[in-house]
């Protein structure tokens, strides 16, 4: 069964005629994940259908010698071909060889040559994960990890094809070169034909901090410092911007609310005939309780006159009556009271006129008898 697995480039090395030799971690031990659909396409083992399924890769198939070395002298390719490579197509797919390979730790590092100057500028432009492409056997069962996690296939019998520059593998970040020198399977004549040129350090001044881009994880780590302070910023201005416009909208319903206030006022005014008819009504209303024998202070307005006679007429049953119901109780019992009337007699200028008249008419019907008297004489 054909598989594809990944790893990273890194810490390159040149030779003297410009070829690119590089180290990378090219497989580990441990559970890879595939769709049901790679590992049993037949359904034969009833995992077709599954999203995911744990495959196995020990260290007695990781390590085999037999399977390591399968991979030395197989060409390197840009991106995976879509047929395995072989000598009928080689020189179709090959940019570059795979030199050497070794134990590093847990994983199964590869010494590679890239020959090929056009995949050379990709990888220097950052195109720089592998995949491992490999013949491989599956047995399938109930196989425990060394973690404990359950795997439904084991991998065996591993086989090398090529090893594809990809823009994303499979295997995972620990898959990468580990230093810039080749391991020990390379053969001597190639090790002394590299040179001693040392990466070159690529800067970037990122808002005032120069940052080396090319490690890549302290560039991410400045780059991610960077974005939660650009972040925190974009908060706060937020947070500003929302609480002007609190300020805006509450500034606008203030001044709506003083327009309005300002206009009730104005319609509110009295006209002097308004206070005229309130006088009135006030005068009346204390004559009508003072006839009814309630004593009135200076202090009291209308309202209060009328519950001072409705406390005095009806006691706690109005204790609690609004200042309506007591409107309409004062208005049913002072309906009859009759004001006091003002010291002295007022005069009525229409019986004045009368009077005069008829004074008037007295005096010239006295005259008019005299006269008569005094001729008949």
């Amino acid at each position: 069964m054909y598989f594809a697995d990944h790893l990273v480039l890194d810490a390159p090395r040149r030779t003297a005629d410009g070829y690119m030799a590089v180290r990378a971690r090219a497989a580990r031990t441990g559970v890879y994940q595939y769709t049901g659909r790679e590992v049993d396409p037949d359904n034969t083992h009833g995992l077709r259908d599954q999203a995911s399924v744990n495959v196995l890769r020990d260290e007695n198939t990781v390590f085999d010698q037999r399977s390591a070395h399968s991979f030395i002298g197989k060409p390197i390719t840009d991106d995976h071909p879509r047929e395995g490579v072989n000598a009928g197509n080689w020189r179709d797919h090959a940019r570059g060889v795979v030199m050497g390979a070794m134990r590093d730790g847990d994983h199964l590092a590869f010494d590679l040559l890239l020959t090929d100057a056009a995949t050379i500028a990709k990888v220097d432009a950052g195109k720089v994960e592998l995949s491992n492409g490999y013949q491989s056997g599956l047995e399938f069962g109930d196989f425990k990890a060394a973690d404990g996690t359950a795997c439904q296939a084991r991998q065996t019998n591993i086989g090398g094809n090529h090893v594809a520059i990809v823009d994303r593998g499979r295997a995972g970040p620990t898959c990468r070169i580990a230093d810039a020198a080749p391991c020990d399977a390379a053969p001597r004549a190639f090790l002394d034909s590299l040179t001693t040129k040392e990466k070159p350090v690529k800067t970037m001044l990122i808002d005032g901090l120069t940052v080396d881009i090319a490690n890549a994880d302290t560039a991410e780590a400045t780059i991610k410092t960077l974005l939660a302070q650009r972040d925190s910023a974009n908060a706060k201005i937020a947070d500003a911007e929302k609480s002007a416009e609190t300020l805006t909208a509450d500034k606008a319903k203030l001044e709506a609310e003083v327009a309005t206030l300002k206009k009730a006022v104005a319609d509110a005014k009295p006209t002097p005939a308004q206070l005229l008819d309130a006088a009135k009504s006030f005068a009346l209303t204390r004559d009508k309780a003072k006839a009814l024998g309630v004593a009135i202070t200076d202090s009291m307005d209308e309202p209060a006159i009328k519950r001072a006679v409705i406390d005095a007429r009806m006691g706690d049953e109005a204790k609690d009556w609004t200042d309506d119901q007591v409107a309409a109780s004062f208005a049913l019992i002072a309906k009859d009271a009759k004001p006091a009337a003002p010291s002295g007699t007022p005069i009525q200028l229409g019986d004045a006129r009368a009077s005069a008249a008829s004074a008037r008419a007295t005096w010239l019907a006295a005259k008019e008898n005299a006269h008569r008297s005094a001729q008949s004489a």
